[in-house]
């Protein structure tokens, strides 16, 4: 039971915060440590003696309900607990750089002279209008997020406050306009060829084999198809997996078939070129088209780089300016290079523009091949889309589906007739393989994996 003593013009409250103080070899006595509190709030007294006796009654209440939170702990100063928990934290390293850049630059500044457990629901209002005046409501966002990060973890893993000062809340008061979400044009298969023409012409075939890849097996741009090495391509993967297990079941399981490993991305850290785990950990094997397959066997014997896209020097895309120097030019067309005495390698003839893609990324061809799945008479389960795609299927369905061999034939199969109706039966224009195939595929060029540093689980 809590005490009260009062002294002069002020009223203490003594409680049993439940720990026992320590010997001098640090083990707990049978000492009971006590907590202590003038009022129910910095700079506000009791009233009374009632008022303390109450106070006190709550604290210990929530102590043997597992809700207390020592004050001790709770006036610890959001400079110090911003940095345990970046420290504590267990993310990408990419996401690392972000969440430190906005703590240091946004969320330290403002916070960092505060005890976590004083923070209120009316200061994180006025900040988060702060926030959304002088920032992009995409980085308020973010900067908002990791903030509510930090709240939930000081009450719900840490115990530093009973609750968030988060509270959400119905929208009241003032009419904020709905944010209009960017309409996608839709984007026709004549486009998508014309993006591939423009990449021949830009990047050689290379670039022609790069934009089908992501249109026709939706691998995440820019990070798995930088990090795609020619170990888990078609021609070589699944005799060629690191892991012989996973390569022996790969290789019963898709007798007959072609298919990669989706098994990095490249990034990176610290100026360092890392090779990581590809987003959200979304490990997989994609079935491709015979199509593709033969534009990724004609690639790798034209080329001895470990990397199945290399640039247009040879070395990793990581090191080009890619948006500049190859996206835009794909995307928005460019004049012709005419030849000149000192600029013979840089010729190339005039690159119409796409007028479907403009203003768009690359992450866009990744969305047509959803859309491409989806299209009426393509009959490929949900499962089978979400697992390709590299997603999670939300509720039972995802608990207790799975992939069967029986979806990836149709995809294959669907895909194929895709190419074979728009392409071959269509007479669109394609370009000679950079060499001939050879009899084995794959096997005339030196198999090998990158040297790049390794993070996350592989």
């Amino acid at each position: 039971m809590p005490y009260v003593e009062a002294r002069g013009n002020s009223i203490r409250v003594k409680w049993w915060g439940g720990e026992y103080k320590l010997d001098a070899e640090g083990r707990p006595t049978k000492t009971k440590k006590y907590e202590s509190a003038s009022g129910p709030a910095p700079g506000v007294k009791f009233q009374d003696e009632n008022e303390a006796y109450t106070y006190g009654l709550d604290r210990e209440y929530e102590q043997r309900h597992g809700k207390g939170v020592r004050r001790a702990s709770a006036a610890t100063p959001m400079s110090e607990y911003i940095w345990m928990w970046f420290e504590a934290v267990d993310i990408r390293h990419n996401s690392m750089r972000r969440y430190r850049s906005m703590l240091r630059s946004v969320i330290e500044p403002y916070w960092g002279n505060r005890p976590v457990g004083e923070i209120t629901p009316i200061e994180y209002d006025v900040w988060k209008r702060r926030i959304s005046a002088q920032y992009s409501e995409s980085y308020a966002g973010n900067v908002t997020g990791l903030f509510k990060m930090l709240m939930d973890d000081a009450v719900t893993k840490y115990r530093l406050r009973t609750d968030s000062p988060i509270v959400e809340q119905r929208r009241r008061g003032r009419y904020k306009k709905r944010q209009v979400v960017r309409v996608k044009t839709e984007l026709p298969f004549g486009a998508v060829h014309q993006l591939a023409v423009n990449a021949h012409t830009v990047w050689g075939y290379t670039g022609w084999a790069y934009i089908w890849t992501i249109a026709f097996a939706g691998m995440r741009p820019p990070g798995e198809m930088v990090g795609f090495q020619r170990g888990f391509a078609s021609p070589n993967w699944p005799a060629t997996d690191p892991d012989m297990a996973r390569g022996r079941e790969a290789a019963k399981r898709y007798e007959g078939m072609h298919a990669l490993r989706v098994q990095h991305q490249a990034y990176y850290v610290d100026s360092v070129p890392t090779l990581a785990g590809p987003k959200y950990d979304s490990y997989r094997t994609l079935v491709i088209p015979p199509f593709l397959h033969e534009m990724h066997t004609a690639l790798l014997v034209s080329h001895s780089s470990p990397w199945v896209f290399p640039s247009m020097s040879g070395k990793h895309l990581l090191s080009t300016p890619f948006t500049d120097s190859y996206w835009k030019p794909i995307r928005d067309g460019a004049k012709e290079r005419k030849p000149r005495p000192s600029r013979m390698r840089y010729v190339r003839p005039e690159i119409p523009a796409v007028p479907e893609m403009a203003g768009q990324d690359i992450y866009r061809l990744r969305h047509w091949h959803r859309e491409l799945l989806d299209e009426p008479g393509a009959d490929i389960a949900t499962i089978a889309k979400e697992a390709r795609m590299g997603h999670e299927v939300a509720g039972m369905e995802g608990v207790y589906s799975r992939v069967t061999i029986g979806m990836e034939m149709r995809i294959v199969e669907y895909l194929q007739g895709v190419w074979e109706k728009n392409v071959v039966a269509g007479g669109l224009w394609t370009p000679p393989f950079p060499i001939s195939l050879p009899s084995e595929p794959g096997m005339d060029t030196p198999l090998q994996f990158s040297g790049l540093p390794v993070v996350g689980q592989l």
